[in-house]
Formats: C-alpha cells, sequence, structure tokens
C-alpha cells in the first residue's frame, strides 16, 4: 500500500473529520507492485536521463542556443518535473502534477506556432522568434496554467472530509480526494472541467489552427524537395503531440468507461501517460534533428 498524508482541520467524526487519506495503488491487483515497480522505474530513469541530457546539449552546445531549441529544453524542463510529481512519491506534492499537464499542453501550442512562423513567414522568423519571445512564453505558460489551477486545491480544502479516506489510485490528485468529501462537490467538478478543457481545448484548437496554416503553404510550394524538407521540420513535433494526445485521449476513454473495465486500468493509463511521453520527447528530437543528434554525440565524446 502507497501512502500519503492530507492533514485536515481537526473535528470529530460527525463531529471529526478525516485528519489522513491513504493512497491504495492498484487495488485488486496489489500483489503485482513488486512487479510492475521494474518497467515504471525502468521508464522513469529512462525519462529522466534523455531529458537531462537534451537540456545539458542545448546548454553546451553553442549552434542549439537558438529560440526553437529553448522551447524544446522548456518542454524537456516540464517533463523532468511532471514525471518527479508521479514516480518519487517522496517528491511528490500534493495536488502539485494538477498543473504541468496543461502546461506541457500550453508548450506543445507554442512549438507549434514557431514552426507556423518559420514555414509560413520565414522572412520574419528571427525577428518574431527571439530569446524574448521565448522568456514571456515561458512566463504565460506558468501564469496562465497557475492562475487558472490555482483555486482547485483552495475550492478542495474548504470541503469538510468525514467519511472514507481510501483513495483507490497510484496519485494524489485533487479530484480523487474531493470525491471523499461528505459536501456537495458539484462546484468543485464543475470548475476542474472548465478550467480544464479550457486549457487543454484552446491549446488543441490553435495547434490544429497552426498546421492548418502550415499544410496550406507547404502545398503552394513549387521547388523540387521543398515540401519534403518543410514539412520534415514539423514532423518531431507532430509525432510528440500524436503520443501525448493518444496517451491522453486513451486515459479519458477509460475513466468514462470505468464501470465497464477492470479499475485498476485507468490508474495504470495515468502512470503511464505521465511516463511515456516525458520518455520519448527528447528520443524523437535526438533521432530526427541533425544538430540535436550530433550535440549529444559531441556530449558523449566528452563524457567518454
Amino acid at each position: 500500500m502507497i501512502r500519503t498524508l492530507y492533514m485536515a482541520p481537526p473535528s470529530n467524526y460527525s463531529t471529526a473529520l478525516v485528519s489522513e487519506f491513504f493512497l491504495i495503488c492498484f487495488p485488486n491487483y496489489q500483489s503485482w507492485q513488486h512487479w510492475l515497480s521494474l518497467p515504471l522505474s525502468l521508464l522513469f530513469l529512462l525519462a529522466m536521463g534523455a531529458n537531462a541530457t537534451l537540456l545539458i546539449t542545448i546548454r553546451l552546445e553553442a549552434s542549439l542556443h537558438e529560440p526553437m531549441y529553448y522551447l524544446l529544453g522548456l518542454l524537456s524542463l516540464l517533463d523532468i518535473v511532471l514525471s518527479l510529481t508521479v514516480i518519487p512519491k517522496v517528491l511528490a506534492i500534493f495536488w502539485f502534477d494538477l498543473s504541468f499537464l496543461p502546461m506541457e499542453s500550453c508548450t506543445f501550442m507554442i512549438m507549434a506556432y514557431d514552426r507556423y512562423v518559420a514555414i509560413c513567414h520565414p522572412l520574419r522568423y528571427s525577428s518574431i522568434i527571439t530569446d524574448q519571445f521565448v522568456v514571456r512564453a515561458a512566463i504565460f505558460v506558468v501564469a496562465r496554467n497557475g492562475l487558472l489551477t490555482m483555486p482547485i486545491p483552495i475550492l478542495s480544502s474548504r470541503l469538510r472530509y468525514c467519511a472514507e479516506n481510501i483513495i483507490k489510485n497510484c496519485i494524489c490528485t485533487n479530484l480523487s480526494v474531493s470525491k471523499l468529501s461528505c459536501d456537495d462537490i458539484t462546484f468543485n467538478q464543475l470548475y476542474q472541467f472548465v478550467a480544464g478543457w479550457t486549457l487543454l481545448g484552446s491549446d488543441l484548437i490553435l495547434i490544429i489552427l497552426s498546421y492548418s496554416f502550415i499544410l496550406k503553404a507547404v502545398l503552394r510550394i513549387k521547388a523540387e524537395g521543398a515540401m519534403a524538407k518543410a514539412l520534415g521540420t514539423c514532423g518531431s513535433h507532430f509525432i510528440l503531440i500524436l503520443f501525448f494526445s493518444t496517451v491522453l485521449l486513451v486515459l479519458v476513454i477509460t475513466n468514462l468507461a470505468r464501470k465497464r473495465i477492470p479499475p485498476d486500468v485507468p490508474i495504470l493509463l495515468n502512470i503511464l501517460h505521465h511516463l511515456i511521453p516525458p520518455a520519448l520527447n527528447p528520443i524523437v528530437y535526438g533521432v530526427r534533428t541533425k544538430d540535436i543528434k550530433q550535440g549529444i554525440q559531441k556530449l558523449l565524446r566528452r563524457l567518454l
């Protein structure tokens, strides 16, 4: 049994409020936890190692000191923090993982805008996508998601918890906790739903618009090989969005069909969603981007 504590204001059961919440990971298959820990640990180490390597490469390789790679570094940093808030429970902070998922989505949206400017307005790219742009984008990512998600734990802290204190999940999410409240949580659920779809939905719409304009511009290119080259610059980003969206979509569908599938399946998918994209993001860029591949090779030669 995996355990975390949430301190609530003291009182009594009908007179006393719950003072602790207990996480039970995979409630129906707890005997599997030791076996599952090995592949999950390997995925976690892969995600940490690959993203750390990419960040160090971007830091040390002068040819990668460009806004496009700074945005990729921001994505890698968010991947590291996202994984750290979920896998090592001693480092997990209550409700903290909630804000990093939409932050990644927002970063993908900004990277889509970067590709849009690079292909649709190449002559203006260097004047639009600057170091200052990356700094402002990072501030926007943090501020937007912070402001919209900040009320969620505040609303939950105002609830009374006086019944069950067992959370059947590996991750202490806000919604899992608030469902145990003996108060009406309709407003909490509504706010989380609206905030989540406002963040993720708006990002998805802007990503689709960016790639629509990109596709329209690419189809106008007549020079031989230019179309393939233009699409190649978007390939890595598109693959990452596909990873992110597919795992998220599967997670949403399984949660909607929770009554028809074993309860441990959404729990496992939730964990994998925090591990698979962070592990694959730097690998995809490392394999498909020539400058990053060369930078990593130089780094490895220095170490060896």
